[in-house]
């Protein structure tokens, strides 16, 4: 299956500055994150960290301390782009590739998602990009409330 082709796409607006925006995605990943629908671990998560450097892991700890890497930041340029693997679940060697990119608006924030790389999965490509479809509109919702309730830095 040819599958190099498919790209996911998301794009949301804030209204608060890209500064704002930025911080909230990378620093406060636990206020918006549904750790409970979207983990390994559902109800045992203790916490979702996301280490703020180049080969900074993206991770969930659970109650009893055990850590699941969801991937690894590759691109680190705040508070313009975020780039990093994601393999939540799985090896990193079928992880996709992640950019978020924090766009200046007259109103606050373009938030642009792509995930790209999904050959990785090979025949569960499409069926998987498919799930994320819809999985990345509700995280991006619930990431779009926790932006609105943040306070300038």
């Amino acid at each position: 299956m040819e599958t190099t082709d498919l790209v996911l796409r998301k794009t949301i607006s804030v209204a608060r500055p890209p500064d704002v925006a930025f911080r909230v995605f990378t620093e406060e990943v636990p206020s918006w994150w549904p750790a409970r629908t979207h983990s390994i671990g559902h109800e045992r998560v203790d916490s979702v960290v996301l280490e703020a450097r180049v080969g900074g892991r993206f991770y969930e700890r659970l109650d009893d301390g055990t850590e699941h890497d969801w991937g690894r930041i590759t691109i680190w340029d705040p508070p313009e782009r975020l780039c990093m693997t994601w393999h939540p679940g799985r090896g990193p060697e079928t992880a996709q590739q992640l950019e978020i990119r924090f766009v200046a608006e007259d109103q606050g924030t373009r938030v642009e998602l792509e995930q790209r790389g999904w050959e990785t999965l090979g025949d569960e490509a499409e069926a998987t990009l498919a799930n994320y479809e819809s999985g990345w509109t509700g995280v991006f919702g619930q990431y779009a409330e926790a932006v609105e309730e943040a306070r300038a830095a």
